[in-house]
């Protein structure tokens, strides 16, 4: 279970980088039609994470508690992305949130991945 945790956790990565690339290129005046449809997919991506983190929480798994709560703050920045970011009037103004959003995501789940592959 661990090995497919981290499989998962190395698409949850892959899919908020890319997904940040294109969010800097839709901010920068570049029309990005798909953005939606990968941004759902990086949230999936992430749900299944957090399920199969509680599946191993469950089954007495250790890891630093740390992990835990970095993993859970980018709850927050997907919500920034799928809420405030979303309901912006101008296509620049939502693409620079969501590119912040999702590169806050990015982040945090890069912390949450090292710690737990150290």
């Amino acid at each position: 279970m661990v090995n497919i945790h981290s499989t998962v956790g190395t698409f949850v990565l892959l899919a908020y980088l890319v997904l940040t690339v294109l969010y800097v290129l839709w901010a920068a005046g570049r029309p990005m039609p798909a953005i939606r449809i990968i941004s759902i997919v990086a949230a999936t991506l992430l749900l299944l994470q957090y399920l199969l983190g509680i599946s191993l929480l469950v089954d007495d798994h250790e890891i630093t508690a740390v992990h835990y709560l970095i993993a859970l703050a980018a709850i927050v920045t997907v919500g920034l992305e799928h809420g405030p970011a979303r309901l912006r009037s101008v296509d620049q103004s939502r693409a620079s949130m969501g590119a912040i959003a999702a590169g806050s995501t990015f982040v945090l789940v890069l912390v949450a991945y090292l710690i737990g592959m150290s």
